[in-house]
């Protein structure tokens, strides 16, 4: 029981886990308004001429026409998107953050001296760094590794202190970044989680000023709102104000492939295990996640929708990131039944600002095979090995490998031993389990994450370049200008990946220096 586990093990009044998924407390219904809002009401109001400071320049976000896009999808209606990166943090999240501080202020839960600490994506802590800059709060931001490192030079920036976590450490795992920020509320005084998750007030901000604003934009005349979930505060928000005003206004909420928000629960069946797209997605649902409100959800994967963010971008000059770009694929797709006299308004998440390594870089997109080489690399400048499959190069199979339950200390003594600085893991049945690094093994142990004596599978990193035996040199030398190594695998009928070889710099180099030779 969730309840019952949230209650359990009080430290200072604070539970060892507060579960994010817990049963939602709130009594809105759309055919119920009998009973009392018990939450602050904001009305919206216009900007002053010379703000007070950067946090007056929260919300209040332009509208902006698609214009060549949908006319390439076939999309007849007007399609307006809301472009959240204007927001004074970049993202549709500095509302909640604001929202959150100032009622935990009005409430007594937070006052000055007090410590901040969010578990997040990135864009929720970029908006309560913003204002604990202002406000002088000290800020702790937990996040896990997937977020960009521009997230995380921005939180340094606003003077946030930046904790990562394992990507692959689920929800309730004691690595997660829910429950290490749960555990630093623990041991640090006056401090307080403010929970984006559980908050009402995540949604409660968008109810109150996102939804309003599109309404008083479109003067009321909204016939579609597509927009990604992640915490699901937006949706719930805006989803719920639509309703009560625009009952006939049809709610898409977009969900990646490898989360498990969609409704029905067979949408959510796939082979995927990790996305790149940032923002969205989860493998629990939070608690501020109302899917009463949402009338379609649309599944999206990292190619379609990071090549329509590049394309938003270049096409529309919208910058914007790659979540944006999820949510305009299931745009394109569910506007198609509206005709040229009706409006779909689009969420814009956040700006390019945090992906500047990421998938705007053509190199980056590449490499994982979501853009064409051709169109990194002009046909006439490609080398004569370009389009040659891995298997030329016949990487060195006899390699060491080690076990999921081998011991820290056996994986650092090989790989001394062998003078590598990686080691695959590979399970019993073959499987390839995962990769363990010198230079990871030593963070994990100096920060005292792990011990010599545990099982290896704790550090192992489930994410880390891989490519098909049946690639090309191409693809496989374009990876190589980011990385230091690159796994090849042959992936099997039933999913399983068992492992080629590993290819570095030094063996691309071994084979065209011999292949160079014997062309002359």
């Amino acid at each position: 029981d969730l309840q019952k586990l949230a209650e359990m093990s009080m430290n200072n009044g604070v539970p060892d886990f507060i579960p994010p998924n817990l049963p939602s407390k709130c009594t809105w219904s759309l055919h119920d308004n009998a009973t009392e809002n018990p939450h602050r009401s904001e009305k919206l109001a216009p900007k002053p001429k010379i703000l007070s400071n950067v946090l007056q320049y929260i919300g209040d976000t332009p509208l902006v026409k698609l214009n060549r896009i949908p006319k390439e999808y076939g999309v007849k209606c007007e399609v307006l998107c809301k472009c959240e990166f204007f927001s004074a943090g970049g993202s549709v999240k500095d509302r909640i953050a604001l929202r959150m501080i100032e009622e935990a202020e009005r409430e007594g839960r937070i006052q000055p001296g007090w410590t901040i600490i969010e578990p997040t994506s990135g864009n929720t802590g970029i908006g309560l760094a913003l204002a604990a800059a202002v406000k002088g709060y000290r800020c702790i931001i937990v996040m896990t590794e997937k977020c960009s490192s521009e997230k995380g030079n921005i939180l340094k920036a606003l003077g946030a202190e930046v904790i990562r976590t394992p990507t692959s450490a689920n929800f309730d795992d004691p690595q997660s970044n829910i429950r290490v920020a749960q555990r630093l509320q623990k041991s640090i005084p006056k401090s307080i989680v403010l929970d984006q998750y559980r908050n009402p007030n995540n949604p409660l901000a968008h109810y109150y000023t996102t939804a309003e604003e599109i309404l008083a934009q479109c003067d009321g005349k909204v016939d579609m709102v597509v927009m990604g979930a992640g915490t699901g505060g937006t949706v719930t928000g805006i989803g719920r104000k639509i309703k009560e005003r625009l009952p006939h206004c049809k709610v898409i909420g977009v969900d990646p492939y490898g989360s498990i928000l969609a409704e029905p629960a067979d949408l959510n069946a796939t082979d995927t295990t990790f996305y790149e797209v940032e923002g969205i997605g989860y493998d629990f649902i939070p608690s501020v996640l109302d899917r009463s409100v949402v009338d379609m959800w649309i599944k999206t994967g990292d190619k379609e929708s990071l090549n329509m963010a590049r394309d938003l971008i270049s096409k529309e000059g919208m910058l914007c990131g790659g979540s944006s770009g999820s949510a305009v694929v299931a745009a394109m797709q569910a506007a198609k039944e509206l005709d040229e006299n009706q409006r779909c308004v689009v969420i814009l998440a956040d700006g390019v600002r945090n992906y500047l390594t990421k998938f705007v870089d053509s190199t980056w997109m590449a490499e994982r095979g979501f853009r064409y080489e051709s169109e990194v690399l002009i046909e006439g400048q490609k080398p004569w090995f370009w389009n040659m499959e891995i298997s030329s190069i016949a990487p060195e199979s006899n390699l060491i490998t080690i076990g999921p339950e081998a011991k820290v200390s056996e994986a650092i003594g090989m790989m001394k031993q062998g003078g590598f600085d990686q080691i695959p893991v590979v399970s019993a049945t073959g499987n390839l389990y995962g990769m363990v690094t010198v230079a990871e093994t030593m963070k994990n142990v100096v920060a005292g994450n792990v011990r010599v004596d545990d099982a290896i599978e704790k550090i192992a990193m489930k994410e880390f370049p891989t490519i098909e035996r049946s690639d090309t040199l191409g693809r496989l030398t374009t990876m190589l200008k980011l990385h230091p190594y690159v796994v090849v695998v042959d992936t099997q009928p039933d999913k399983q990946r068992r492992l080629v070889g590993i290819v570095t710099h030094v063996d691309v180099l071994n084979y065209l220096i011999i292949a160079d030779n014997y062309e002359h």
